[in-house]
């Protein structure tokens, strides 16, 4: 049975003092700017690339891998507009997710994305989720913006470079002709070494020996057109293939 010790506290059978609040109390929540902490932490060790941003795309934080998509840190990303990056495939679904939020609607807003992560490099696809995060209020919420990328879909490969230049092809149709060395530098305005040079770049690209081959080959390839005579380049396509003249 308790007893009470003078300064009124309750006292338990092993003679040790209770806490003068009984139950205990919980301890205080953090301060609000712990949770911030707790928040960074996280969203820098997620492997998802992941923005916050203002209603208009302004970024306000980013992990780093979203910004791993550029080669960059986070910090360089912060007050830049995720649209100088991300090209959505439907422009006006831009523009009705910003008058969505103006009414205050609060969904999830998936949006089919296009992106280069450099000068040069191919061109990706994905999917940018914008989910608005904050308490309901007159003011336009904050964005969290994930990223998904479609590692199934690739972009059409460049086409493929023409065989021959067109100073190539012409060599090889006078060559097909019979033209000796000199023949074909003074038709078309070539020294001797250059011609060789020509050729000698085409056998090793061709991976063949002699003019013979040369010559057979540029038939196989279509540089040569094969119902011509004398001897002419194919027409250029407008992707830089060759198609047979008439």
């Amino acid at each position: 049975m308790d007893s009470v010790t003078d300064g009124g506290a309750p006292e338990d059978e092993t003679g040790a003092d209770c806490p003068r609040s009984w139950p205990p109390v919980p301890a205080a929540p953090p301060p609000a700017g712990d949770y911030r902490d707790y928040f960074v932490m996280l969203l820098y060790r997620i492997p998802t690339p992941i923005a916050v941003c203002r209603a208009d795309g302004q970024v306000l934080i980013a992990n780093p891998a979203m910004a791993a998509q550029w080669g960059a840190v986070p910090g360089q990303l912060r007050g830049r507009n995720l649209l100088d990056w991300f090209r959505p495939r439907d422009p006006a679904q831009i523009a009705r997710i910003m008058e969505a939020l103006r009414l205050g609607r609060r969904s999830r807003y998936p949006v089919e994305v296009r992106w280069r992560t450099g000068p040069g490099e191919p061109e990706r696809q994905g999917e940018l989720t914008i989910d608005p995060v904050g308490n309901p209020s007159g003011e336009p919420p904050a964005l969290l913006a994930l990223l998904r990328e479609d590692t199934g879909a690739t972009a059409a490969p460049p086409p493929a470079p023409p065989p021959t230049s067109p100073v190539e092809a012409r060599i090889l149709a006078l060559a097909a002709g019979g033209a000796t060395t000199a023949a074909i530098g003074g038709a078309l305005g070539l020294t001797v070494d250059g011609v060789n040079y020509h050729l000698t770049r085409l056998a090793r690209r061709w991976r063949v020996q002699g003019r013979t081959a040369l010559v057979a080959k540029a038939y196989v390839l279509g540089v040569l057109a094969p119902d011509r005579w004398p001897p002419a380049p194919a027409a250029p396509d407008d992707d830089g293939t060759r198609t047979p003249g008439p």
